[in-house]
C-alpha cells in the first residue's frame, strides 16, 4: 500500500458538504467513488478540513491509501473523468505513510468573498455574498485585531459544534478591497464549526456601522454565542489554502489563481 495526497477544488452549492452522508450528496462520496474506479478497489479519503453545505473549496487536500499502481496523470485525468463538473482534482502527489491531510497541516486559510455594490451579479451568484450597503473595510480590519492570538472562541461556535475545546489560535485576519470586491482571509491552526462565518457576520455588522469595532473584543470576552451577530451565508466561503511542512513536497498553492486575486 502507498499513500497519495490530492488537491481538490469544488463548488459546494449543489452538495451537503464534504462529509459522506447517507441521505444527501456529498463531495467526499463522489470523490471516493471516482478514485475507486481508477484504483479498482474501494478508496476512503481523509481531508484537511470538512466543509459545510454550500461552502466551496479552492484548495482542499485529502489523502488515501491504495495498492493500485497508476501514473499521476492516470489518477488525475481518470478521476476527473468520473467526477461531476463542480468537483475537480488539480494535483496528485505521493506522500510518506506518516502524512495526514488533517493532522499534518500547519494552518488553514478560509476566504470569504463579498460583492459590495447595489447591482447583483449573474456570474457571482452562489459564489459570493451580495451586500448593498457600503462597507468600511478599515473598521473591519480594526475590529479583527481583537480576535488575533489564542482565545476561547465560544462566542463564535455553533450550537452543533462537537469540538471538546473552544480554544483556537487565530493567526491572521486580513480584510481587503479590489473595486466592488471585499475579501476576508482568516488563518488559524484549526477552526470551530461555523467559526469563520460567525467572525464574518460580526465584521459585516461593523463594516456597515451597525456596531462599533470594540464589539469584537466584547464578544470574544463574553463567550456567549447568543449575543453574537448573524452567521454569514455559506455561499461566500471558500477553503482557500492549507499549509504543510515543506518536507511533504505538496504544491504551495492552487495553479488556477494567485493568492492576491479575489475572483
Amino acid at each position: 500500500m502507498r499513500r497519495l495526497a490530492v488537491g481538490v477544488e469544488y463548488d459546494g452549492g449543489p452538495y451537503s458538504g464534504w462529509q459522506v452522508q447517507s441521505t444527501a450528496r456529498s463531495v467526499q462520496a463522489l470523490l471516493e467513488a471516482s478514485l475507486s474506479r481508477i484504483a479498482d478497489h474501494a478508496v476512503e479519503t481523509t481531508c484537511a478540513g470538512r466543509t459545510d453545505a454550500g461552502v466551496h473549496a479552492r484548495a482542499q487536500v485529502a489523502h488515501f491509501d491504495t495498492a493500485a499502481v497508476r501514473t499521476r496523470r492516470a489518477w488525475l485525468l481518470g478521476t476527473n473523468n468520473y467526477l461531476p463538473d463542480e468537483i475537480s482534482l488539480h494535483w496528485v502527489r505521493p506522500v510518506p505513510d506518516h502524512f495526514h491531510a488533517r493532522y499534518s497541516a500547519r494552518s488553514r486559510t478560509y476566504r470569504y468573498l463579498i460583492l459590495n455594490r447595489s447591482a447583483r451579479s449573474a456570474l457571482a451568484a452562489g459564489r459570493a455574498l451580495l451586500v448593498h450597503q457600503p462597507l468600511e473595510e478599515a473598521l473591519m480590519q480594526q475590529a479583527a485585531a481583537h480576535l488575533l492570538g489564542e482565545h476561547d472562541f465560544s462566542a463564535f461556535r455553533s450550537s452543533q459544534c462537537q469540538s471538546h475545546s473552544s480554544v483556537r489560535e487565530l493567526q491572521s485576519v486580513e480584510v481587503g478591497r479590489h473595486g466592488d470586491w471585499v475579501h476576508i482571509d482568516v488563518t488559524a491552526n484549526a477552526f470551530l464549526h461555523h467559526m469563520v462565518r460567525n467572525i464574518v457576520g460580526l465584521l459585516l455588522a461593523i463594516g456597515m456601522k451597525r456596531v462599533p469595532p470594540e464589539r469584537a473584543r466584547q464578544q470574544i470576552e463574553g463567550r456567549e454565542r447568543s449575543r453574537g451577530e448573524a452567521t454569514a451565508a455559506a455561499h461566500g466561503l471558500y477553503l482557500w489554502r492549507v499549509d504543510y511542512p515543506p518536507e511533504f513536497g505538496l504544491p504551495a498553492d492552487s495553479a488556477i489563481m494567485e493568492p492576491h486575486v479575489v475572483v
